[in-house]
């Protein structure tokens, strides 16, 4: 068509026309400010009048911040993203928007940053949307009971300190305990399950964080695992968003009606980065330099872990936070803050550890909040009175350390007490399945163990886990069938295998 032709250019007529007729003159306000300071992760800025917490900012240079903190003067910002072009005097503007990760089913496999980037050097997933890193948590009325199991394949805890899908247990005890063993062997046994894993590594030494990567994929882990990291060398502002990143992807999987599992590896590195930033921007300390909100910042993060009813989808997110304590000190402030918002914790001892007894998890000072609700029936049913018989035998093994004579009954329990705590050892990147737990423990109530001495223990769990496996048994199988089978992988006499 010809440009000059007196159709299209009457068409173009019409079109403006059109356009200055709904055209309304007015002025467009731009806020800038300009940055004043600059270092530590953090950036000073003078204007943007009309900024509130929490909103990003966009730098000339094209680094990225969030509004960290408010006051006459000047706004405090962290940074998330930093150029080397980065100075005193750079303009800065309000991108109006809030902090936000994109989310899909591609993000399954990956490892990524808090702000969704790919870190292992593949394309950046595809997104079909977006989740807000800040949300509150659900309403009472749309969540349920917490009830169904979540089975970490480690013996003690599924056994004696149970984990419901939508609870949030503390993992606790001094460094070097095994406390990320237990999270990644929880992560690792649930392939099969159905459950969507995150696992948030804050503030790791990037070996630390290849030796977690690698250990998920080799054991296939990292199929259904998303890898939140914000290693040490990362900006204090990445450290800082990283769990409520890992959250926000968690929470858009329980909004699908689906059960998930995410790790917090840790929370004392998380409280001290959050720590570091409230310093540098000169926010009042309070216990331990502490600011005074840093239990309302995990607090939220974790009351947002729950188990939703069935008008709501029926989802789960059950969370793993980890902390971390010197000497044992349980009553510091960042473990006493953890305590007191989960429900329930797993306390790993020195001493425990020292003594080959692993995972090195006191039972005198673990518990679960939710306990047996979160069990098969058939399960807590045998499980029963024995962490109460387990920790009566601790109270007598330290009763004979005095030389006293005992009765035969009392001799008799306190050997019993001690093929259980045999029992209860487990060597890492070794879960066991549900099948099993049931197994030993009917096993060990009917009494099967009780002419074994402590050394024969491996054998006869190596018994029994070859002899279920030729089964058909289900939790739902009567007692009677459970002990025949248990009986015949024994073959009675457990020291003479066939």
């Amino acid at each position: 068509m010809n440009l000059n032709e007196p159709e299209f250019s009457g068409t173009l007529l019409d079109k403006q026309a059109e356009w200055l007729a709904d055209y309304q003159p007015g002025l467009r306000v731009i806020e800038q400010g300009t940055v004043v300071a600059i270092g530590d992760g953090i950036s000073w800025i003078a204007g943007l009048p009309s900024a509130a917490i929490e909103d990003i900012l966009i730098f000339a240079d094209g680094s990225r911040g969030m509004v960290f903190d408010l006051n006459r003067e000047r706004i405090g910002a962290i940074l998330l993203y930093e150029t080397a072009a980065l100075t005193s005097g750079t303009t800065v503007f309000l991108s109006r928007h809030s902090l936000s990760i994109p989310v899909s089913e591609d993000f399954l496999g990956r490892v990524i940053d808090p702000l969704g980037m790919p870190l292992d050097g593949k394309l950046p997933p595809e997104h079909t949307g977006r989740e807000n890193l800040e949300k509150g948590s659900p309403v009472i009325i749309s969540r349920d009971f917490v009830q169904k199991p979540l089975y970490t394949g480690i013996k003690i805890i599924d056994t004696l300190i149970p984990i419901g899908k939508g609870q949030r247990q503390l993992i606790i005890g001094d460094e070097g305990l095994g406390r990320s063993s237990i999270a990644i062997d929880t992560v690792i046994n649930q392939k099969g399950q159905n459950v969507l894993c995150i696992y948030v590594l804050i503030g790791q030494k990037r070996s630390a964080v290849v030796n977690t990567l690698e250990i998920l994929r080799n054991y296939g882990a990292l199929d259904y695992t998303v890898c939140v990291v914000a290693e040490a060398s990362a900006l204090p502002g990445l450290q800082y968003i990283a769990p409520f990143a890992g959250c926000a992807l968690a929470e858009y999987w329980m909004a699908q009606g689906r059960d998930t599992l995410i790790v917090y590896d840790d929370l004392s590195t998380h409280a001290r980065t959050y720590r570091e930033l409230s310093l540098l921007l000169r926010r009042p300390p309070g216990r331990e330099a502490y600011p005074g909100d840093i239990f309302f910042v995990h607090s939220r993060l974790l009351e947002r872990s729950t188990c939703l009813n069935a008008e709501n989808g029926g989802g789960s997110m059950t969370a793993l936070p980890i902390v971390e304590t010197k000497q044992g000190e349980i009553a510091a402030y960042i473990p006493t803050n953890l305590i007191s918002i989960t429900d329930g914790q797993i306390y790993l001892e020195n001493d425990l550890f020292v003594s080959g007894f692993r995972p090195a998890i006191d039972i005198t000072k673990s518990v679960s909040r939710i306990g047996g609700k979160a069990q098969h029936p058939s399960i807590s049913n045998q499980a029963g009175q024995m962490k109460l018989d387990y920790l009566q035998f601790l109270e007598l093994e330290a009763f004979t350390r005095f030389g006293q004579r005992l009765e035969a009954s009392i001799e008799a329990r306190i050997k019993r007490g001690r093929l259980l705590r045999e029992i209860l050892k487990q060597d890492r990147l070794s879960p066991l399945g549900s099948l099993f737990q049931l197994a030993w423990l009917i096993a060990f109530n009917e009494g099967f163990f009780d002419k074994a001495e402590p050394d024969q223990i491996p054998e006869y769990l190596g018994l029994i886990d070859q002899g279920i496996k030729n089964t058909l048994l289900t939790l739902d199988s009567s007692h009677e069938q459970w002990r025949g089978a248990v009986s015949d992988s024994l073959n009675i006499n457990p020291g003479q295998p066939t």
